[in-house]
């Protein structure tokens, strides 16, 4: 067997091993931990006040929609990180490039705020 396979083994039987342990440590505490369900234990909690009405309820979109618009522009930051630590090295051309996506965010940035998508309430 090459060094290169023996390293690959090697991280798998790492792998096999921690996922022994894993299951043997689950499988432990399922064996020894009491079970005594009552009603009071599978009631749902909802932070420490009593569950109202149904255990369906519809949400509004415009939360959905302002988490994604959150998501969006946070990732805009994983892009932004590394061209930053290379500026010297992208030189004019990344610079115009970065210029370009920050517009096109900002466009759209502007845009979900001329809809209203911003407004929380």
């Amino acid at each position: 067997m090459s060094d290169f396979l023996r390293e690959y083994f090697l991280v798998l039987l790492f792998g096999l091993l921690a996922v022994g342990v894993v299951g043997s440590f689950i499988g432990l505490a399922s064996l020894l931990r009491p079970d005594r369900p009552t009603p009071g234990k599978t009631l749902a909690y909802e932070s420490g006040v009593d569950p109202v009405g149904e255990g369906w309820s519809q949400s509004q979109i415009r939360y959905y929609i302002y988490a994604l618009l959150f998501v969006m522009f946070d990732v805009e930051a994983v892009f932004i990180f590394p061209w930053a630590t290379r500026l010297e090295e992208y030189g004019y051309f990344g610079l115009v490039e970065m210029v370009i996506f920050i517009f096109i965010l900002a466009l759209g940035l502007v845009y979900a705020w001329r809809k209203g998508v911003l407004r929380w309430a």
